[in-house]
């Protein structure tokens, strides 16, 4: 009987290094240097497995304000699931350096760098560091996670955000098992344009907020992307915890905005079904002479909202997903939250000594 031929992996080079199958390290690459010439680099842990196949990367903090992504990653790396995989995972917990420094997410120039891809060598600091990114990491992959939070003041629902139009990406955001998937149009710039115009499909995670931990937005997104390297075939089947539910699909959603300027306050939170004309919050004066009621326009889930009491007329209150059934989403959504904090895996003090 004829035995069946074994692939053997190659040796993968990134970084200028030259990393060997069955092995982890950690690769530097240089982009800049901060004003006091302090070494500004892009830090990656890469796991590359003894057997091939898929290159996934998995990366945070584009924004340097969204840090949830760090923790995310750091658990995701803390898996005992990804110590011995097929093909190669690259992990980035910090793309933004230079925001995460200031708290801001932006760079120091207020470019927003996942508005400036693909980038290019001789451009701005945001685009060098765009151009590094795609052609170091991105160019290198079959497949991308990309990890983000609420910005100013604003809470997301654990969510994924991707095109329906390609039937890869779609598989990958049902198998994540993310309370929500959202239908998003791929912005001009991003991150997700740049790589999927590559051939390279990439879903987008939103979870939590700015500057904070959120630990239902971790425990989602750490154990949506174990879901997909098990859908890739980079760790066993059936190792890591299935989704005991379907997510919600919405094919749109818009933000519900203040109608007067004053104080907030709100009768629902992330998951919550609206329905058209329910009064949602309310928006007062300090003192309280004058009250105006905030009003669903139409059916659906909040998926995002500001956490900051304080509003002027036109700010963005309430992000709602559409929906044909909302009791139905609500009770999805109730019951994924549930299921995370049944599973202690991903829990916060998780820790595996590096190599």
């Amino acid at each position: 009987m004829e035995k069946k031929k074994t692939i053997n992996q190659k040796a993968f080079e990134i970084g200028g290094k030259i990393i060997n199958p069955g092995s982890t390290q950690t690769v530097s690459v240089a982009l800049s240097m901060l004003p006091n010439h302090a070494a500004f680099d892009l830090d990656m842990r890469v796991i590359h497995g003894l057997k091939p196949g898929k290159r996934l990367f998995i990366c945070a903090t584009i924004h340097g304000d969204e840090l949830n992504g760090i923790e995310i990653i750091r658990r995701v790396l803390a898996s005992s699931l990804t110590k011995h995989i097929h093909g190669t995972l690259i992990a980035i917990p910090i793309v933004n350096l230079f925001g995460m420094l200031l708290h801001s997410r932006y760079l120091p120039d207020r470019r927003d760098l996942n508005r400036s891809f693909p980038g290019s060598e001789a451009g701005s600091s945001a685009a060098q560091l765009a151009n590094t990114f795609l052609t170091e990491v991105v160019a290198k992959c079959t497949h991308g996670i990309d990890l983000h939070t609420g910005s100013n003041n604003r809470l997301n629902l654990p969510q994924i955000r991707c095109g329906f139009e390609h039937d890869e990406t779609l598989r990958l955001a049902l198998s994540f098992g993310a309370p929500v998937i959202l239908k998003s149009k791929i912005r001009e710039g991003s991150l997700r344009e740049a790589a999927e115009n590559l051939g390279i499909p990439t879903l987008t995670f939103e979870g939590g907020e700015a500057l904070r931990f959120n630990e239902f937005a971790v425990r989602a997104g750490v154990a949506g992307i174990l879901r997909v390297m098990s859908t890739l075939k980079m760790i066993p089947a059936g190792k890591c915890s299935a989704a005991k539910g379907s997510p919600v699909i919405s094919p749109s959603s818009r933000w519900l905005r203040s109608p007067m300027t004053g104080v907030l306050r709100s009768a629902c939170w992330l998951g919550d079904k609206v329905l058209k004309g329910d009064v949602i919050a309310k928006i007062s004066d300090p003192l309280g002479t004058t009250t105006t009621d905030v009003v669903a326009l139409f059916d659906g889930i909040v998926i995002g909202r500001t956490q900051n009491p304080l509003v002027y007329k036109g700010d963005a209150l309430f992000n709602i997903a559409w929906v044909s059934d909302p009791t139905r989403a609500q009770a999805t959504i109730e019951a994924f939250e549930e299921e995370e904090f049944e599973e202690d895996q991903f829990n916060l003090f998780t820790e595996t000594p590096l190599p």
